[in-house]
């Protein structure tokens, strides 16, 4: 066996082409509405200004319905009709639930917009008794779920796709592609109308016939494109899928022949494919920066948990604790329905581990023990809410302080150098400032550059008693085109001892301007408060 059929790909197309009206009827279905039998259903969409045909049930379409077909035609053919509006973004949604469900067969799981999938099954059949059994299998499971499903396997994506509009439940061995496509019509490609009604009109009626021409001579009458998508559904060639996830590092997964839906037996299962994780990546001196726990319910849903990590773990109870962490604090708890039927941990993305000394260093032990806390608190309350502030190269005091996520930027924050305090010297400016400026009234201040004499703030009046400044600080006009004014800041104290930090925005007779371009008294802010 050569190695290039060692190493040729294998994939399984889906196709839901009742994908609207079955996700309705599920609705009803699981809403105990019911439907009497003899009620034909579709779905509609708009398209040029007329509502036509989007979806239609086995019923409607054994009345002679049909898919673009004008709602008009149809009720005038039947008028019991039970008409439901197309939600795309519906459709989407359960497509993309489906895609979720397929990944217990593989991770690698793209998207065949608007109504089909494409698994990469290449090494993994075997796991499920063979590729004619996990078909099988994964079409049984979807129509208990109430999809009409149709299913082919191929060495390529196009052909696999071909025969699932053609010929459901077949199974291409590998280079046997051009073979099982040949007598089917030019319409199954699904190259657009234009091209199918060219070839036709050529005499090219089945895939075959134009098989039988040169590929040059396709090319120059249908294009390049038509030309590779022939190829590629003869098996010569093909793109590889594009899959919704990347796959992740390491997985490991547990499958149940009885579902399991207690908290128990979801904390041991846990554990336990924790520490055939911890295994895996200890062979390659790596530990999980981002782990992923998936639990596969038997009804087909499936609820994925993550969580993160500001340092490689490489501990199987740090895992154990951090899911502890975030199983408890999701706002919408696990449901395990009927029962969890498969349980998946892998890590998406891993470091290597770099070993430190830490029997005489405190420092480390310091660190590991606050990178540990840190990663406990964003399991329960999310990773962005836990942040570190790092010094940013600026004057402008807004923008003087970076707040970062603590996870990714502990090393960071606890090697920053910050701006030395001078002794027994109050601080120039406040330790935590106003998210944005509060303006403040001032009746009159000492021109041209300085204080007032008294100020309005939150409609209470404030006299001022003593006055530091004022620091100058002009924008960076390479930064704001010359738009921010130039501020002078004042550190104040008022009679009751309250000491603000205000500035005036802009300079007297130099900055502020109406709209007839005459000097208006700038506007003052107060920043922050000093302790």
């Amino acid at each position: 066996m050569s190695a290039s059929s060692v190493n040729r790909r294998r994939i399984l197309s889906l196709w839901l082409p009742r994908l609207p009206i079955d996700r309705i009827q599920r609705f009803f279905s699981g809403a105990g509405l019911g439907k009497a039998n003899h009620e034909p259903d579709i779905v509609v969409i708009k398209d040029n200004n007329a509502l036509v045909i989007h979806a239609l049930d086995e019923t409607a379409e054994r009345l002679g319905l049909y898919i673009g077909q004008p709602l008009a035609n149809a009720r005038a053919m039947c008028p019991d009709l039970k008409v439901f509006d197309a939600d795309i973004v519906a459709d989407a949604k359960t497509l993309s639930d489906i895609a979720d469900w397929c990944d217990r067969f593989t991770p690698l799981v793209a998207l065949d917009v608007p109504h089909g999938l494409f698994l990469d099954i290449t090494g993994c059949a075997h796991l499920f008794g063979g590729e004619a059994a996990l078909l099988q299998t994964l079409v049984r499971a979807l129509a208990r779920q109430g999809f009409a499903v149709s299913a082919a396997i191929a060495g390529t994506s196009v052909c696999a796709r071909t025969l699932t509009r053609q010929a459901t439940g077949t199974i291409v061995a590998d280079g046997g592609e051009a073979e099982a496509i040949s007598a089917y019509p030019v319409s199954a490609l699904g190259a657009g109308e234009a091209i199918t009604t060219g070839l036709r009109r050529a005499g090219l009626k089945t895939i075959g016939d134009v098989a039988s021409r040169s590929s040059h001579e396709i090319t120059a009458r249908f294009g390049a494109r038509f030309s590779t998508l022939l190829a590629h559904a003869l098996g010569q060639g093909d793109v590889p899928i594009n899959p919704r996830k990347p796959l992740p590092d390491y997985i490991v997964e547990k499958r149940f022949a009885e579902p399991i839906a207690t908290d128990t037996m979801i904390a041991m299962t846990l554990s336990r494919l924790a520490d055939t994780l911890i295994a895996s990546m200890e062979k390659q001196g790596k530990g999980a920066r981002r782990l992923e726990a998936a639990f596969f319910r038997t009804d087909g849903v499936v609820r994925a948990i993550t969580v993160e990590t500001g340092r490689p773990v490489t501990r199987s109870d740090v895992i154990d604790r951090l899911f502890r962490e975030r199983l408890d604090a999701l706002a919408d708890p696990l449901d395990p329905g009927f029962g969890f039927d498969m349980v998946r941990l892998s890590a998406s993305r891993t470091e290597i581990v770099v070993q430190e000394q830490r029997d005489l260093d405190a420092h480390v032990h310091g660190n590991d023990e606050i990178a540990a806390l840190i990663d406990r608190i964003a399991a329960r309350i999310g990773g962005k809410r836990v942040v570190v502030h790092l010094p940013q190269d600026t004057h402008i005091p807004e923008s003087a302080v970076l707040a970062a996520p603590a996870q990714h930027h502990l090393a960071a924050a606890m090697q920053a150098e910050w701006p030395a305090r001078a002794e027994s010297e109050p601080p120039l400016r406040p330790l935590r400032l106003f998210d944005k400026p509060e303006p403040i009234k001032v009746p009159f201040a000492t021109v041209p550059d300085g204080p007032p004499h008294q100020f309005t703030w939150r409609r209470a009046l404030h006299a001022v008693v003593r006055v530091e400044g004022p620091e100058r600080i002009a924008m960076e006009w390479w930064r704001q085109d010359g738009k921010q004014l130039t501020r002078d800041y004042f550190r104040i104290e008022d009679a009751e001892g309250l000491r603000f930090w205000i500035f005036r925005d802009g300079l007297y007779e130099g900055e502020t301007f109406d709209g007839e371009g005459k000097p208006v008294s700038p506007s003052w802010y107060v920043h922050g408060l000093f302790a």
